[in-house]
Order: C-alpha cells, then structure tokens, then sequence
C-alpha cells in the first residue's frame, strides 16, 4: 500500500481530491489482501470483474451488483478494512430503519464520522444557522445513524443538544397493522416531551421529521413558540412534498428557515438541502464529493434518465473505512445537475417508492 493511496482516502471533503483519484484509491485498499475487510476479500471471488483493473473512476461503480441486503447478516468484524489494525477506533454499529425487512448494519469508524460531520457542518453554516443556539432534536436514536448525524451536528456549531428519541419500526409495525389509533396515541406522546423541551428551554433549532412539523401546526402555543425564538428547522427522515413544503415554509413558519435533509444508513452522512432555494422551487440534495455519488435511473433500464426526468435513486458510499456501491433506494426523485466540483447527480422532489422487492414501503413518524 503506498503512501499516495493512504493520503487521497484520508482527505476531508474540503481536500478538493478528485473523485476518480478517490474512487481508484479505494478499490485498491478495499481489494488488497493487506488491507480490505473479510467481507469484500470474500466477496471479490464472485463480482466477474477486478475492482482494482477495472473501475477506473465514479462511473464504474456502476459495475458492482447491489449487495445491500448482504448487510441484513455480515458480522460486523467483517465489515471493518483490516488495514486499520488489530484495533480500529469503532465508534458506532448502525442499523438501518427495517422498512423493507430485517435492518442492515454499517459500521462508523473515527475518521468517516470526522468527514461527515465536517460535511454537514459547512452546509449548515452556508444556510447560516445560529452557532451556539440550543438544538431540540426529534429523532430515533440508539441503533439509528441520524440521532448520531444531528447530535454531532449541534455540537460542531457549538450548541449542546436536547433531544426526543423515537422509534420508527414500532410506529412502521403498527401502521402496518392498522393500529391507526396507536400511531396517533404515539404521535401525541412525542408531541407531548418537544412541548415541555418548547416551553421551557430557549430553543434555537428544530430538527424533526414532516409528521412531527405538521403536528406542531395544530398546536396553537407550540406554534407561537417555535415562531418566535426558533431561528431554524430541519426536516428530514419522511419526505416532504412540495407543496407541504411551501405551506410549512410560508404559512405555518413564516419566520423560520425550513432547511431539507436526506440521508440514510447507506449513505452513512446526511445531505443538507441546497442554499438559496426558495419555497416554491423543488427541494435540492447535491451529492458529497468524493464520498457519496448519487445517480437517477430508469428503474427498468438501468441507464440514466434525462435531466429534469424522474427516476431511481442509486447512492454509493465509498470511504476508506466503509464500501457500498451501487445501492438502489426506495426513493425515486427528479435528476438536477450538482453544483460544481461534486460529481454524479443532484436530486430534487425526492418521493417513496411504493414498494420495494415486495415489501410495501411504510413511513410513519419518520
């Protein structure tokens, strides 16, 4: 493993490292018996191509099969690049929400959490959020990657963080159920812990899921509150469509920014909404250079669709503590070209596919 290599996959994302430069980078160390994970050394015997010959850059991640659902059983020492030693600063084992079956598992190592929090600080403060200002937080936490994702982001502005935790695969299990009165008897129950946090503590911004925003339009005090000292909203974890958006944006928090966020296990970061987008235009992610790579797709070709044309979402995460390519969501979205320096496709008005693989595809609170 030579020096070069180490140095590009160490980058931070303000580095300014050419993605291919990247890309080649870690196939070298994600295939090198020296330094890949048990699981990629096994799993290169079956791909039908050499990652380290044959992807020469962003495009040919496109080469790799969706093994996603692999991650549903891989034990996690699997999972972790044996170049990092004996022992490797594991910060986190996350799980995903279970929405399309049993959850799939990643692991977090010291120095992606490090890239992805520098990531999401500088777009948070490109939207100027407040630096210092006390965070509420409604989120599922424990196995969840995006409690970690917002706490981490309140702490680099310099603002300690309260928070409510959730539960999505209750909440999913019951809508599935037709419990309908349980998910509202839960609803209520979150509603309930952000007003005592509300009317009690100066908060100064709000990161909360749709369900929860428009929960709290219906609460007369909660919204008297949030629009007088609240300074912004982050929204993310159900989707928000456009025209929820322009109402909570201009009617229900006139006053308030309301910043998108998207992400998910498989990215292992979050995407924070482009700046300088306006509430009645559709709502913008750009992807991550050179770590996550976004690409919108016909579902039944598998080529790209037209920009401006809605398709599949397909992400890969590539760092050097983790590698997932090629990974179809559940989302589908419209192709907007990324702002400059970020290679593959931004993606704006992002909605659930209704279902996945069979699985019908359930929200709930988040």
């Amino acid at each position: 493993m030579t020096y070069k290599i180490l140095s590009v996959l160490d980058a931070g994302p303000s580095d300014g490292v050419d993605p291919d430069e990247f890309v080649r980078a870690a196939m070298k160390w994600h295939f090198d018996p020296a330094t890949g994970s048990r699981y990629w050394l096994s799993r290169a015997e079956s791909l039908g191509f050499d990652p380290q010959r044959d992807v020469k850059g962003v495009e040919d991640l496109v080469l790799f099969p969706d093994m996603t659902d692999e991650l549903r059983d891989v034990r996690v020492a699997d999972l972790i690049p044996q170049g990092y030693g004996s022992r490797p600063r594991l910060l986190n084992v996350f799980d995903s929400g279970g929405t399309t079956g049993a959850p799939k598992r990643v692991v977090q190592l010291d120095d992606w959490m490090r890239h992805s929090t520098e990531q999401v600080d500088r777009r948070l403060r490109a939207h100027g959020l407040p630096v210092g200002a006390l965070w509420l937080t409604v989120a599922p936490t424990g196995p969840h990657l995006v409690g970690d994702v917002l706490q981490r982001a309140a702490a680099g502005l310099g603002g300690p963080g309260l928070s409510v935790d959730m539960d999505p695969r209750w909440v999913k299990r019951l809508v599935a159920e037709g419990r309908a009165e349980e998910v509202a008897a839960y609803t209520d129950h979150l509603v309930e812990q952000c007003r005592r946090v509300l009317l009690s503590q100066d908060i100064g911004v709000i990161a909360a899921t749709t369900p929860l925003l428009e929960r709290f339009a219906r609460e007369d005090d909660l919204l008297e509150v949030i629009n007088s000292n609240v300074k912004a909203i982050i929204w993310g974890g159900t989707h928000m469509d456009p025209d929820t958006r322009d109402v909570l944006s201009t009617d229900v928090f006139p006053d308030v920014p309301v910043i998108g966020m998207y992400g998910n296990t498989m990215m292992l970061t979050a995407l924070m909404e482009r700046v300088g987008l306006t509430a009645s235009e559709p709502c913008v992610f750009d992807p991550v250079s050179p770590y996550v790579f976004l690409s919108v797709v016909d579902p039944d070709t598998g080529e790209r669709v037209e920009v401006g044309e809605r398709g599949h979402v397909v992400v890969s995460h590539v760092s050097k503590s983790m590698l997932i390519p090629n990974n179809a969501e559940r989302d589908t979205a419209l192709r907007v070209r990324p702002v400059e320096g970020h290679a593959g496709d931004a993606v704006a008005d992002v909605a659930p596919l209704p279902t996945v693989k069979g699985e019908s595809v359930i929200e709930g609170v988040y």
